[in-house]
């Protein structure tokens, strides 16, 4: 006989625990003892209360599903056969029992028989076409979800990821669309095919007898009461496990970036007992929705099998006294299975319901995350610049209340070098971010050729501009691969020529498999040095009109620098450029030296006119040819010679 209720399209796992028992508060507790450490405060995003089965939430999600609208709505037409399929069958074996074999009738069983077994071949047909639909669905709508959000991540500013771990961005891409899979293809149509079994058999029940059918109704609020008891406690618990893999997921991924300097300092035991102390919250939270489902789950199967045992002695009573025919007991209790069977199959669907709601309200509240500014897509782009940057009265602070600029007024003429000097903090790098528009200012604007950089969009003005900062990030992949990053339509023999002319190009040749050698994950196959060349190389490949360089040279010693200095001089040429550097060799060689102190700009100048005024820059010139230290007005901290 086929199946009595519609099986998940794959196992689920979302609400699985660890096979282990976690280790108690007690076990943990020397682990901090030990290191010293003080008790570690978890970080917690979730929302004062916690969702359970919201509908506007599930609107949201199945939103995704129209554009698959054919192939969903042929998905349900299949879930409402099936689910009058197995009642049918289980009603078909009873009638069978009951007709052809009780009257001992040979030739109308074995046609009733070959009869069944055509309707359970075509009933697995369906089942067959239906979970291949559904996991085509989930699969379909997981896709357009993680597309949708990396496409999201991407609009958003710097200051978003500077307040978002990565590891958490990790698990919304991960975890949480994979829980919300289980709500698409599996929670929804093997729940309707259940309840639809389950309405179809209490109205053949009704028909079969109708006595016995209420006694079965008056189980129903047990069962209900049942649900609502474990409703919020279920959801709750649910809640609090993805948000402490979150954690899980958002350590792990610090861990392993940062793993480096956690060898350097010796800290693996200590970050080892932060891990542990996170995954034993993971592993309560985890038992927590385990005791809950392993006490909701059985109760429901034990009412089940309680309910079914009073219809043995109501129906056996009844059939004693001759009150119904023994054939129709039979016919009932096939039925009422059916009724009883899919109840805990229900309750798991529910869990899983709970976990993808979870999921997707982590989700939508990171797509729901609107950008510092509003969408670009009805800005003008950026023509064709000259170079001429005029930054008027500008104020900007990363955090409200905590300025960094005050003021700034800055003009730059196409074609100029204008070096940025001042002390750690004096807001350097913060004026090269808001010329590439990774921020806007709080105040004041910021115009190229004369168009407010706030009025256009910022894909029109990073096409013009060539950056390399001081975090040399390389993706994985090839030399080639990189340099590309800034134009991909540029030839080898154009990567080539543009190396020769940094002349860099036998650096480059000297690797392993010269332009063509793998750099490993974030460059980690290369020198620091190496890197650096590699970021200078993909900036001047894209032949940009504005060129911005934090620290450029920072990283190459001091041949190289000599090397790429004299190079700068023509690829610089023609180009507006900013340049943060603290190395007299780069500064001297600047149309106009801006010096930069909390945030003000406090001179500016050509090399020789700061030194004879005597000044700030002065002071740091003296400092920097090892004269001695002179005071700064301003000056914080401990300078190294050789710095500005």
């Amino acid at each position: 006989m086929s199946r009595a209720v519609d099986a998940p399209s794959r196992p689920a796992t979302a609400s699985r625990t660890a096979s282990r028992t976690p280790r108690s508060a007690a076990d943990a507790a020397p682990i901090d003892a030990r290191l010293g450490l003080a008790r570690v405060a978890l970080e917690d995003e979730a929302d004062q209360h916690h969702r359970t089965l919201d509908l506007g939430l599930a609107r949201r999600v199945f939103a995704f599903t129209r554009p698959y609208a054919r192939k969903r709505n042929a998905l349900f037409a299949l879930v409402v056969v099936r689910s009058i399929q197995l009642p049918i069958l289980t009603w078909a074996v009873g009638a069978i029992i009951s007709g052809p074999v009780a009257r001992r009738d040979e030739r109308a069983t074995l046609l009733a028989v070959l009869g069944f077994a055509a309707l359970v071949l075509f009933t697995e047909i369906v089942f067959h076409y239906r979970a291949r639909l559904a996991l085509e669905l989930g699969e379909a709508v997981v896709f357009d979800m993680r597309d949708r959000l990396e496409s999201h991540l991407l609009r958003m500013p710097m200051r978003f990821f500077v307040k978002t771990k990565v590891g958490r961005l990790i698990g919304r891409m991960t975890s949480d669309i994979d829980a919300i899979r289980v709500a698409v293809q599996d929670v929804v149509f093997v729940s309707t095919v259940n309840l639809g079994t389950m309405a179809v058999a209490m109205a053949l029940m009704a028909h079969a007898h109708w006595q016995l059918f209420l006694v079965v109704v008056a189980m129903v609020p047990v069962f209900w009461g049942l649900i609502v008891y474990f409703h919020k406690r279920l959801g709750a618990a649910h809640q609090r496990a993805q948000e402490s893999f979150t954690r899980v997921t958002a350590t792990l991924a610090e861990s392993v970036t940062g793993v480096r300097v956690t060898q350097g300092f010796v800290r693996q035991d200590i970050n080892g007992g932060l891990f542990r102390a996170l995954i034993l919250d993971h592993s309560r939270y985890n038992m927590d929705a385990a005791r809950h489902s392993a006490t909701f789950l059985p109760l429901l199967e034990f009412n089940g099998q309680l309910f079914l045992a009073v219809l043995v002695v109501v129906g056996g009573y009844q059939a004693l006294h001759g009150a119904i025919d023994l054939h129709v007991l039979v016919e009932f209790f096939f039925l009422a299975n059916l009724l009883f069977n899919p109840i805990p199959v229900l309750g798991n669907q529910y869990n899983q319901a709970l976990t993808a709601m979870a999921g997707a309200e982590r989700l939508f509240r990171v797509l729901d995350t609107a950008p510092d500014w509003p969408d670009e897509r009805g800005l003008p782009a950026l023509p064709p610049v000259r170079g001429r940057v005029v930054f008027e009265r500008v104020h900007f602070a990363y955090d409200p209340g905590k300025p960094v600029l005050h003021g700034v007024d800055l003009i730059a003429e196409p074609g100029q070098m204008i070096a940025l000097v001042g002390h750690t903090g004096s807001g350097k790098t913060s004026i090269l971010n808001l010329l590439a528009k990774l921020y806007l200012p709080t105040a004041g604007s910021i115009t190229v050729d004369g168009h407010d950089l706030a009025a256009t969009s910022s894909a029109s003005l990073r096409a013009q501009l060539g950056l390399v900062l001081q975090s040399n990030f390389l993706f994985s992949g090839t030399v080639l691969d990189n340099v590309r990053l800034g134009n991909p339509a540029a030839t080898d023999a154009e990567i080539r020529d543009a190396a020769r002319g940094l002349d860099v190009l036998d650096m480059l040749d000297a690797l392993p498999d010269g332009l063509g050698t793998e750099v490993g994950e974030r460059g980690t196959a290369l020198s620091l040095g190496q890197r650096q060349i590699v970021c200078f190389l993909r900036a001047m490949v894209a032949n940009p009109r504005i060129v911005l360089l934090d620290e450029a040279t920072s990283a190459v010693d001091a041949l190289t620098e000599a090397r790429l200095q004299a190079a700068l001089g023509r690829l610089l040429r023609g180009r507006t450029s900013f340049v943060v550097a603290h190395r007299l060799s780069t500064i001297r060689h600047a149309d106009r030296v801006v010096v930069l102190d909390h945030g003000r700009v406090v001179e500016q100048g050509t090399h020789a006119e700061l030194l004879a005024r005597g000044g700030a820059f002065a002071a740091l010139h003296r400092e920097l040819v090892n004269e001695g230290p002179a005071p700064v007005e301003g000056a914080r901290g401990v300078r190294r010679s050789g710095d500005l």
